[in-house]
């Protein structure tokens, strides 16, 4: 337990820092992928996966998004909210993260996902980034700077009292250069007060020399200096270009095996393969080429597919269970008879209304409503015996006088109306996807 502490702290202290470049929403999984380093394909695939299965992808983007900072910030912007640094992240923005993930908690813990796998997939995510920072948690940290060395400064001689008090030592002898000869006096002449020419000096003109002298041999001199031309030098930080590497085809092969699955599995379906299946089967391939591909540096285009692929794949599951049946539109239907009640009354997206004020006071009625999308009336006789079972997996439910909302809602009810256990029988089911639920008396 206490290197599971220590890496824990360790992960804190160098958590990843979200960049301002390469980023596709807030930056999480690229901070996650440049801290490690890791293709970032693979990190985003991994929150699609862990939103799709288990529901915990998107709440734990939101709290990257609050607890990790961003590049070239002090602080993340939920430590910046209560004063411990700064933030390029606005105060406002940060609050509305704070309420939203209110409400993604209860959509993916309570909703689509209740119970064990919501919570199995937030294990999940968190053993592996405990594994990762483990492994290569040594990765991807900036360099602590080290102070550069002092050079060593010439020290200057200085003399020192010379034994028996009062003198000084003299300084070593340095070499000195030879005094100049005298340059001879130059004749004015007295009529204009300034010298003869130097043609008319006598004087020997200065030798071209193209050796250095006795006194210099070192070749100081400027005559001496034969320096090459001064050449550009590659910078050392700067790296060679890598050459092109050759295109990965695991894109185009893992669509390719993705479209004769669907195919086979089309034309078998049945029992229990139906569309949601054949969707689930689909995204497994392109999850397992998105993976492949993010080693062989290729793949990144079926996340374009994927996502588009998963949410109507989550739409089919949720909203519409049992798929698009009963077309699109309104239904309003007023049976007079007990042999005009039908055994179900089915709607894609649209809105259903039932009224069964019109039956007889008598007999027995089993019926179901069941629409994708939309809002349900069902309106009962007053002294109708009743039992009802009101559904909805996103929106609200009034049934019979007892009312909820939110996700996943369900209400069992039983009335026996006006005249007590005598009249009317009814059984009744009423479900919807997302939309409104409402069984009243008339």
């Amino acid at each position: 337990m206490t290197g599971v502490e220590d890496t824990v702290k360790d992960f804190w202290a160098t958590r990843p820092r979200r960049p301002r470049r390469g980023r596709k929403i807030a930056g999480v999984a690229a901070g996650i992928a440049n801290r490690y380093r890791i293709d970032p394909t693979l990190v985003r695939v991994g929150f699609v996966v862990a939103s799709i299965y288990g529901g915990a992808g998107i709440v734990l983007y939101v709290l990257g998004w609050l607890f990790l900072p961003e590049q070239d910030d002090e602080v993340s912007p939920f430590e910046s909210l209560i004063g411990r640094g700064r933030s390029s992240t606005s105060s406002a923005f940060t609050v509305l993260l704070c309420i939203a993930l209110i409400p993604t908690i209860s959509w993916f813990f309570g909703g689509f996902f209740p119970g064990f796998p919501g919570f199995l997939s937030v294990l999940v995510v968190g053993a592996g980034l405990y594994l990762l920072h483990r492994n290569r948690g040594h990765l991807g940290q900036a360099p602590t700077p080290e102070p550069a060395a002092q050079p060593d400064q010439p020290t200057t001689p200085v003399a020192t009292a010379a034994p028996g008090g009062g003198t000084t030592m003299p300084l070593p002898d340095e070499p000195r250069e030879p005094a100049a000869p005298a340059a001879p006096e130059v004749p004015v002449d007295p009529a204009t007060n300034e010298p003869p020419p130097v043609a008319e000096r006598g004087e020997p003109e200065p030798e071209v020399r193209d050796t250095p002298p006795a006194w210099d041999p070192l070749g100081a001199a400027p005559f001496a200096w034969d320096l090459p031309d001064p050449t550009a030098q590659p910078a050392d930080d700067e790296e060679p270009p890598e050459p092109p590497q050759r295109r990965s085809r695991i894109g185009l092969v893992t669509v390719g095996v993705a479209l004769i699955t669907a195919a086979v599995l089309s034309s078998v379906a049945g029992g229990w393969i139906n569309p949601q299946h054949i969707i689930g089967i689909v995204l497994a391939i392109l999850g397992t080429g998105m993976v492949i591909g993010s080693f062989r540096r290729g793949g990144r285009g079926l996340l374009g597919l994927a996502v588009p692929l998963a949410v109507i794949g989550i739409g089919m599951t949720t909203v519409f269970p049992n798929g698009v049946q009963g077309g699109v539109g309104d239904l309003n239907v007023r049976p007079t008879s007990l042999s005009e009640v039908r055994d179900s009354y089915e709607r894609g997206v649209g809105s259903v209304e039932l009224d069964l004020t019109g039956l007889p006071a008598s007999g027995r009625v089993d019926t179901r409503v069941d629409l994708g999308m939309g809002d349900v009336t069902v309106i009962v006789p007053e002294s109708a015996n009743v039992d009802v079972e009101c559904k909805a997996g996103l929106g609200d439910v009034s049934c019979l006088g007892r009312e909820q909302s939110g996700t996943d809602n369900r209400m069992v009810a039983s009335d026996q109306g006006t005249d007590g256990a005598e009249g009317l029988d009814m059984d009744l089911r009423v479900e919807v996807g997302t939309g409104s639920v409402e069984v009243l008396r008339g």
